[in-house]
């Protein structure tokens, strides 16, 4: 799932995706591959990634070429 949020993030905007049935493995290296590609900081929690700014558009491209059905967003 694929979504953005501000709420409790002092106004900034961050990109954050859930990854279902994936391990924290796969997590931690896709969330390195969108970081260095989108040109963000972000974190890993778990399956979470959380990306800083709105990068919706970049994160569903670069999934769908890593081959993950991304939803949402």
């Amino acid at each position: 799932m694929l979504r953005i949020e501000k709420k409790g993030r002092g106004g900034k905007t961050v990109t954050v995706i859930e990854l279902r049935g994936a391990d924290e493995k796969r997590a931690r290296e896709l969330g390195k591959m969108l970081k260095r590609s989108c040109g963000a900081g972000g974190t890993t929690k778990g399956a979470v990634i959380e990306l800083q700014g709105d990068r919706r558009h970049d994160a569903r491209e670069l999934l769908a070429g890593e081959g993950v059905n991304v939803r949402g967003g």
